[in-house]
């Protein structure tokens, strides 16, 4: 079940300004990851009931025409 779904062209700061941002704290490699937050969907945002991540769940996240990495959750 797909819950978010977005893009870089609805964030409040560009990935160029991110970029420069990030790059003044640490060197920035091909294949870095910058997350970068979240699309609408937010779990915390469900009505009537916020609907968490719990373990054992999986999370996918990709970029399209890059690929895709998944993620098994695990209690805190």
């Amino acid at each position: 079940m797909r819950r978010q779904n977005g893009n870089t062209k609805t964030m409040v700061f560009g990935v160029k300004t991110l970029v420069s941002y990030v790059s003044q704290f640490i060197t920035l490699y091909p294949g870095d990851i910058i997350a970068t937050g979240t699309p609408p969907g937010v779990g915390l945002g469900i009505k009537p009931e916020p609907i968490f991540l719990k373990a054992g769940q999986t999370l996918k996240v990709g970029v399209q025409g890059l690929g895709e990495q998944t993620y098994k959750t695990i209690a805190a």
